[in-house]
């Protein structure tokens, strides 16, 4: 019930979701200022210079990094949320988005850590489908990474249980000597300072090494000069509506 609620009750303070309450009061009321504002949200949520905005300030101060440059640690800590469940009876499930994944491998491969480990993220509205760590473990074998050095969590369903399985997995290898675990902690841009909060609650020393960077690099151009970031668009609407949702959880969490 909890998990349904936390993905839920944000819904009304998105875009939206508040566009469209806002929508249908005055529908009720008989109101011009309620519609009139819900436009303007819309409007203004969708222009994609407004969500590559939001997502530099989440994703702020990140630089995307290369493996050779990152220090070493105990171990490679890799996220889950880069699956898909595709139609078909096969259940073949497809990458949604791989950069988590693939920089743990580079991780792996530049010598930063002994150890690999995975987050058995999952979702209680998708039954049918594994964990992502078990699919991570996998894909990881068949591009030569040796098992014995690999790891996933039971299955968890958000980033606080992540934290919590990781520093299980590691305890029975700490000593009471040893000092707190030093973990490259391998997650998207906008969700490392939340994540990194949380791993640090449960007593590791974090390393961030953020990917799936959402804001254009400056190096690409400046955006006030594309003109497609002028106009409204629904893959800006839902950028600008993604990174709203994440500084909620922020808040939640108190992670800044």
């Amino acid at each position: 019930m909890l998990y349904l609620l936390s993905k839920l009750l944000p819904l009304a303070f998105l875009p939206l979701g508040f566009s469209l309450i806002l929508l249908l009061v005055g529908l009720i009321g008989r109101w011009r200022w309620p519609v009139i504002t819900a436009v303007v949200l819309l409007w203004v949520c969708s222009l994609g210079l407004v969500s590559q905005t939001l997502w530099r300030l989440l994703e702020a101060p990140w630089q995307r990094s290369t493996a050779a440059a990152a220090p070493s640690a105990k171990a490679i800590v890799v996220l889950s949320g880069g699956r898909h469940p595709a139609p078909g009876a096969a259940r073949v499930s497809e990458w949604h988005d791989p950069d988590r994944f693939l920089a743990g491998l580079d991780l792996f491969r530049a010598g930063k850590a002994p150890r690999l480990l995975f987050t058995g993220g999952t979702s209680p509205f998708r039954p049918g489908q594994l964990p992502e760590g078990q699919r991570y473990l996998t894909e990881a074998q068949r591009l030569g990474i040796p098992a014995g050095v690999m790891a996933s969590t039971p299955t968890v369903v958000n980033t606080a249980e992540e934290a919590v399985a990781i520093r299980r997995l590691l305890e029975a290898l700490k000593t009471a000597s040893e000092p707190p675990a030093r973990i490259l902690l391998v997650t998207s841009a906008f969700h490392m300072r939340r994540a990194q909060r949380l791993f640090e609650l449960q007593g590791f020393e974090v390393e961030p090494f953020p990917v799936d960077f959402q804001a254009r690099g400056a190096w690409a151009g400046p955006l006030w000069r594309d003109p497609t970031q002028w106009f409204p668009s629904a893959a800006a609407l839902d950028g600008s509506s993604r990174a709203l949702r994440e500084l909620l959880g922020r808040l939640i969490y108190r992670a800044w």
